[in-house]
């Protein structure tokens, strides 16, 4: 499969999904009301921090599959790597499922802030919540089958069926059935069910046929072996993806712990449209980490450079646009999705801080990619240590004395020092002599100009005036940043002139 076609396919799928998911909210505040729509977020975070039980093994099986296909191991060995790893998931899904039911009391008379919906109501909520966790952590092992497998054009149309059934087709159920928490969580538990089904469906599709006259067996040893050899590699991501968990949801957790329920969903609502920043970076990586390991396994270092410098690139033009542009439209830009300008007004500081923050971390992300690609996670692993020592108790004391945006400012000064810093420091160790050129001619070169078109936009707009006036403007300027972001693109201005002197020959 061509690497265009997946990144296309991917940046389309995510669009639609990052979209609906976005444009959805302001219905699910209307019809469940802040404090409900606090829970749909408290949901968010749930999954986040479940996932430190993956320890790795979500990314080691994507990693195994493309080395596979590149012909770095056999048939038989990657079968049985996959049937040692469905049973090590299946096993912690009971146990981390089980201990998340158990302490759904607790989480609903002692830690969220309740004070309007009936607390049996919202302990039967976190223990729905629960069953959607577990089965949609459940599907990373054959999500990680598939995109390792590189066969992300299906998985992208796959994943916007699923987002249209949770983010959409809920709306009729929450207008005829209930808009209660519990309707809405028994309706997301039903959708895992059938994520989870068409996943494993395609990915067994996918499995290699094991070799005639061998067995996949039974016996400790064939349990065992398999995962012996990915075991430094997926306890090194285990501890860096632990680490990520507590850099990105320490804030979400401790807030969650602090302000009023409702108060909560007006943070996840800005959290959230910041996340999107992250969200559509998400489709490069997704293709590039497979294609780059293959190529390292083959030895193709340029052409590894070159997928690596260009992805940069692209991830500056679009996820460095979409950054400028929530940081100088954040207002605007909730005040059209919402139509509430109080709301806009207290949760625009907390949307440009994170989007700011998110900017940042959606390019310094890149040198992760490079050590994922050549198994060496050594680097990454000091520098997300480093990140959270620091990160998470100026988060906490941020947040418990100065709020959401206290947490905000946090975020975005370390985000800013680590690419400033640890980023060139990894560059250098890797790949020495690359990261000038990278910093400068991949990233500034891309965004200093967008930012100044958009410090121009920002100095003579007008208050708010009304949500069409606010949409123009924030379209207005989402257009501007992407097309001088374009034009400063060596990569993107090559492919135009490629194209250009083809279609004249």
């Amino acid at each position: 499969m061509s690497l265009k076609k997946n990144i296309l396919a991917s940046y389309v799928t995510q669009i639609y999904v990052t979209l609906i998911g976005i444009l959805i909210l302001p219905l699910y505040l209307k019809y469940m009301g802040a404090e409900a729509y606090g829970l749909v977020g408290f949901f968010t975070m749930l999954q986040a921090w479940f996932n430190l039980l993956d320890m790795g093994l979500t990314p080691t099986v994507a990693r195994e599959t493309a080395r596979f296909r590149g012909g770095a191991s056999d048939a038989l060995s990657y079968r049985r790597l996959l049937r040692a790893l469905q049973i090590v998931f299946f096993a912690i899904a009971v146990l981390g499922g089980g201990a998340m039911f158990a302490f759904s009391g607790h989480i609903a008379n002692r830690w969220l802030n309740v004070q309007a919906l009936p607390l049996a109501q919202v302990q039967l909520a976190l223990q729905l919540m629960t069953g959607g966790v577990v089965l949609r952590w459940m599907s990373g092992l054959y999500r990680g089958c598939i995109s390792g497998s590189e066969r992300l054009v299906w998985l992208g149309g796959f994943n916007a069926l699923v987002a249209t059934l949770r983010f959409v087709v809920v709306l009729p159920v929450l207008i005829w059935v209930s808009p209660s928490p519990v309707v809405f969580f028994t309706y997301q538990l039903l959708v895992a069910v059938i994520e989870l089904a068409g996943l494993a469906a395609k990915a067994y599709g996918l499995f290699p046929d094991i070799p005639p006259g061998q067995l996949l067996g039974w016996s400790p040893a064939a349990l065992v072996k398999p995962i012996k050899p990915v075991l430094k590699f997926s306890l090194t991501i285990a501890f860096t993806s632990s680490v990520w968990v507590m850099v990105t949801q320490t804030d979400k957790l401790v807030l969650s712990g602090i302000l009023p329920l409702a108060e909560y969903g007006y943070f996840t609502l800005a959290v959230l449209a910041a996340s999107g920043i992250m969200i559509i970076s998400g489709p490069v990586s997704n293709a590039i980490m497979p294609r780059m390991t293959i190529l390292f396994a083959e030895g193709k270092h340029e052409e590894l450079k070159r997928i690596y410098r260009d992805s940069t690139q692209l991830v500056s033009i679009i996820a460095g646009s979409a950054a400028i542009t929530l940081a100088f439209c954040s207002e605007h830009l909730l005040f059209a999705w919402t139509g509430d300008l109080t709301l806009a007004e207290r949760a625009g500081p907390i949307l440009r801080l994170y989007s700011i923050g998110n900017g940042f971390l959606a390019v310094s992300a890149f040198p992760y990619y490079l050590q994922y690609s050549k198994g060496l996670l050594r680097y990454h692993l000091i520098g997300n240590m480093g990140m959270v020592l620091i990160l998470i108790p100026g988060v906490i004391f941020a947040a418990t004395y100065f709020g959401a945006t206290g947490a905000g400012y946090v975020w975005m000064v370390m985000n800013g020092l680590y690419l400033a810093t640890w980023v060139a420091y990894v560059h250098h160790k890797l790949e020495p002599g690359l990261h000038v050129t990278w910093m400068v001619n991949d990233v500034l070169r891309i965004s200093m100009p967008a930012i100044a078109v958009a410090s121009v936009f920002a100095i003579i707009t007008a208050d708010h005036l009304s949500r069409t006036y606010s949409f123009l403007f924030v379209f207005l300027v989402g257009v501007f940043t992407v097309v001088i972001s374009l034009m400063c693109s060596t990569s993107a201005r090559n492919i135009f002139l490629i194209k250009y002197s083809q279609k004249f020959r």
